[in-house]
């Protein structure tokens, strides 16, 4: 700043070519430093900087439901590779009928978690059904989640007695997503209740190594949140998370209009958002979590 103070005082006294270049560069320099300093502000987080383990699962609403979890499966998808991350499926669980039951993807790319840490919660989409023959408007549900894929050195205790591993062939589950295999491998950790699963992986060995990687980054997002959870409760600000207190509305019908339901942020252009431009959500959301 300083040194761009004594350039605009030799530009006022001269107007010098070069010296304009160079006011014009280091400008552009010091806007760089100040919006990398913002964001380091705004991701002050352990694990901000980590890689993502994004889980997309369809919720009451049928047909509806599922197609719903899909077009947020493809909606992160395309965000990723606007924003240059690299994805990996790591399980897709697809209906027979129509789209998705459950997924879960591994965005990798600096600050991945910091980003996709937002988007934790409820998906609400009001639309008119492609599946009902009388053409009536329906509302759909899906829950997103994400934790960071944590590092070698972090160490979060899993005990072989509190796991069932069952094998099973993803003959056709996930379609598009995944690769076939008969090796795939589900771990249900019994304690918690949670299901990870791995089918993208040629060998059993890989799989099971990948879906215990996933259990164990699922388990420390939740020691978190019940941290905060009872964090919370002690300072009187508890929330419900269920299926009506959605963390942002999609709706196709009777207008068009996306509302981030904790930050007010709105688009009317619906398609974009659903191409993957959730940028301004993004960054909304880790703004109103910094206040």
């Amino acid at each position: 700043m300083e040194d761009l103070e004594v350039l605009d005082a030799l530009l006022r006294e001269e107007d010098d070519a070069e010296l304009q270049r160079e006011f014009a560069a280091r400008s552009q320099g010091l806007r760089h430093a100040l919006s990398q300093q913002r964001l380091m502000l705004l991701l002050g987080g352990e694990y901000d900087q980590a890689n993502a383990i994004l889980t997309v699962h369809a919720g009451s609403g049928g047909l509806d439901a599922q197609d719903w979890a899909e077009m947020l499966l493809r909606m992160y998808l395309r965000w990723a590779e606007r924003d240059g991350y690299k994805t990996t499926v790591l399980e897709a669980s697809s209906d027979a009928e129509a789209g998705l039951k459950s997924a879960t993807v591994l965005v990798e790319g600096e600050n991945a978690y910091g980003y996709l840490k937002s988007e934790k919660g409820v998906h609400r989409l009001v639309r008119i059904s492609p599946f009902d023959a009388a053409h009536r408007r329906q509302t759909s549900f899906a829950s997103v989640g994400a934790s960071p894929q944590l590092p070698d050195d972090v160490e979060v205790e899993v005990r072989p007695e509190d796991l069932r591993v069952d094998t099973f062939r993803a003959s056709g589950a996930g379609g598009q997503y995944v690769n076939r295999t008969d090796s795939a491998v589900r771990i249900t950790h019994i304690p918690t209740g949670i299901v990870v699963s791995c089918q993208n992986e040629r060998s059993q060995h890989m799989n099971r190594q990948v879906a215990t990687q996933v259990l164990k980054s699922r388990l420390y997002e939740r020691a978190m949140q019940e941290r905060s959870e009872e964090l919370a409760a002690v300072v009187g600000d508890k929330k419900e998370s269920t299926w009506g207190s959605q963390i942002r509305s999609y709706t196709l019908h009777p207008y068009t209009l996306v509302k981030d339901h904790r930050t007010g942020a709105e688009k009317g252009n619906i398609q974009a958002v659903l191409d993957g431009d959730i940028d301004d959500f993004i960054m909304g959301y880790l703004r109103w979590k910094k206040n």
